[in-house]
């Protein structure tokens, strides 16, 4: 994974409540073997009409917001199945961040796992945030070392993440590369229990 630690970049409101993961990736799209290439099916029905040409008044397509990797969003994102193809297409599709009041634990659990953050921020400051970014876009700067969300004005909101999974970002650790830390030890176990 790769490390995290400043992200700088546009915000993409999403003023959307309940986006559930067959939003996010519709069950059509699972069938890749591959954990890349799910970009591209990112909201495919929200960002598409019917007959596959692109919905315009869907945040997605506004060209204001294009190369964003902070995605804000409403209340209970991620809720429904427990499908880690919906972190995939996220990161896949370019965003790095997700800032949200409240996130499924699924979903959030699997952002950590995949290299995204998870920002959760109030109610009342994401409104703020969602009502300025929908008005005009906003530039956000998410730094995790100082769990601070920072915004144009320089109005910073200040987030909590468990220290795990914190690690794991700053370093760009999975729980595999988590495990070759103890590479060391895990040797000396195996050779002393042969």
């Amino acid at each position: 994974m790769k490390p995290i630690n400043e992200v700088r970049s546009v915000m993409t409101p999403l003023n959307r409540k309940n986006v559930d993961t067959d939003q996010i990736i519709s069950k059509e799209f699972l069938k890749r073997i591959e954990r890349t290439g799910f970009g591209k099916y990112l909201f495919h029905h929200w960002r598409f009409n019917a007959d596959g040409t692109e919905n315009t008044d869907f945040v997605l397509n506004d060209p204001r917001f294009a190369n964003s990797t902070i995605l804000v969003a409403h209340e209970n994102f991620g809720c429904g199945s427990s499908r880690e193809h919906a972190p995939w297409s996220i990161l896949d599709y370019g965003f790095q961040v997700v800032i949200a009041p409240s996130f499924a634990d699924i979903f959030y659990n699997n952002c950590f796992k995949n290299g995204i953050l998870p920002v959760r921020l109030t109610l009342a400051e994401i409104e703020t945030l969602l009502s300025k970014g929908l008005e005009t876009p906003q530039v956000l700067e998410v730094d995790l070392e100082k769990q601070i969300v920072k915004d144009e004005e320089g109005k910073t909101y200040s987030f909590d993440i468990d220290p795990y999974y914190k690690q794991m970002l700053l370093n760009g650790w999975d729980e595999i590369a988590l495990t070759f830390q103890y590479e060391e030890q895990i040797a000396q176990y195996e050779k002393a229990h042969a």
